[in-house]
């Protein structure tokens, strides 16, 4: 079993890929993070002839980005009800809006640059873990059908079987905009994209600091300085003491995932008939799919911590795994890794300014979509000054005596657990 992202080994970075060899003295907007963010960003300003840099402490691609499970569609972390109960109508429709334009971006990009991912959109199906849960789902799709005019399709325990090969379930809401890629072709297919526009990417250069200037910003690396005019801060789950005026605003969330070997044709028939990508109700989710060449990936958020030893999450999640799908039991595990999403305190997507420095960043775990999408806003903003962007529009808190290390994170884990007990 190796202790590495799937989708990397599958698809390694293109070794025609472009790399800047020396960093330049000077750029018009200086990114730092290489993953959907910072990448979108930089194809969009690069596409409009400003000089980019991309800064990448590790290797092009190395967060989230190219560990996620490849799950993608519409909305926010935060529930539409939620938001529209906090918020009001009228901003709760600009955000619904807002994600399925997220998820348009993806579709435009991959079509407009040849970037071929596996881009499949079959749906989508949320499962219940119990008949309460279904209830609620009921409710949830006459909520979206009346108010956002959005079909949600409520399926009954009875109908599951021609859905999904398990009997754990007690009903499931499916979705038609869910949909399935392949991370690591999307990722390099925008690092190639934006290299083409004559974005220079710098693997191994990482940011120690950031001096603002009278006149934009003065960035220092191990390999020399930078000045630029701009910064885009695209480092969600990863953003750490370096920045600190941000880390405070975002909370890194450890997900953890698990592939197994390939499964023969009529497996994979019986498991996944309609070709679906799943996830479940409990507050602690798990979500699945096949991976393009037939294999089953499971993953999910059992340790909120991001430092959870893979070999014993590889154990915890292949039980769950067969409990759900016992006919997987003497299947092989091939990978086990984790990747950090960013969290907020109000379980939102932002965008917005610290020091002069633009960042986008809290995905909450529906980062595929939005990142691309909220990338390419936050270049626009860097070029025109101005957006109409929702995300823009709501403070962005915090909480007091949080600096960046989570110390809270083993009660609210408790608190979920309990929730999942009693729900």
């Amino acid at each position: 079993m190796r202790l590495n992202a799937f989708w990397i080994d599958d698809f390694p970075k293109p070794t025609e890929l472009p790399l800047c060899e020396e960093l330049p003295a000077k750029s018009d907007v200086a990114i730092i993070g290489s993953g959907y963010t910072g990448l979108s960003a930089a194809l969009e300003l690069a596409s409009r002839n400003a000089e980019v840099v991309v800064l990448e402490r590790h290797t092009i691609g190395w967060g989230a980005s190219t560990r996620n499970a490849g799950i993608t569609g519409c909305g926010l972390k935060r529930g539409s009800a939620s938001i529209f109960q906090r918020y009001g109508v009228y901003l709760g429709h600009l955000f619904w809006e807002e994600s399925l334009r997220a998820l348009e971006t993806i579709k435009e990009l991959i079509h407009h640059h040849s970037i071929d991912c596996h881009f499949s959109q079959q749906g989508d199906l949320c499962l219940a873990v119990k008949e309460s849960h279904f209830q609620a789902m009921s409710a949830k799709a006459e909520w979206h059908a009346r108010v956002l005019r959005h079909e949600l399709k409520v399926i009954p325990r009875e109908e599951l079987g021609n859905e999904i090969g398990s009997h754990a379930f007690h009903g499931g809401l499916l979705d038609e905009h869910g949909a399935a890629l392949h991370p690591s072709k999307l990722l390099f297919g925008l690092a190639t994209a934006a290299a083409r526009h004559g974005a220079r990417l710098c693997e191994n250069m990482e940011v120690k600091r950031i001096q603002k200037k009278a006149q934009g910003f003065r960035l220092i690396t191990e390999q020399g300085e930078l000045q630029a005019d701009h910064v885009l801060l695209a480092t969600n789950g990863y953003t750490d003491r370096s920045l600190p005026h941000l880390q405070p605003k975002v909370i890194p969330i450890g997900s953890y995932v698990i592939v197994t070997e390939p499964l023969n044709p009529h497996l994979l028939q019986e498991i996944n008939p309609q070709g679906r990508v799943f996830w479940d109700s409990k507050w602690f989710l798990n979500y699945f799919r096949l991976t393009p060449d037939g294999r089953f990936l499971w993953g999910g958020r059992n340790d909120l911590s991001t430092n959870l030893e893979l070999h014993r999450s590889a154990e915890l999640l292949r039980q769950q795994m067969i409990t759900v799908f016992p006919q997987l039991s003497q299947v092989a595990i091939t990978h086990s890794w984790s990747g950090h999403l960013g969290l907020t305190f109000d379980l939102m997507p932002h965008m917005g300014q610290v020091q002069g420095m633009v960042y986008a960043l809290g995905y909450g775990g529906h980062g595929v979509h939005l990142s691309v999408h909220l990338g390419r806003e936050a270049a626009r903003f860097i070029e025109a000054g101005k957006s109409e962007s929702p995300f823009l529009r709501i403070p962005h808190i915090t909480v007091p005596f949080y600096r960046g290390k989570p110390w809270f994170l083993p009660l609210v884990a408790q608190y979920y657990r309990w929730k999942d007990r009693l729900s």
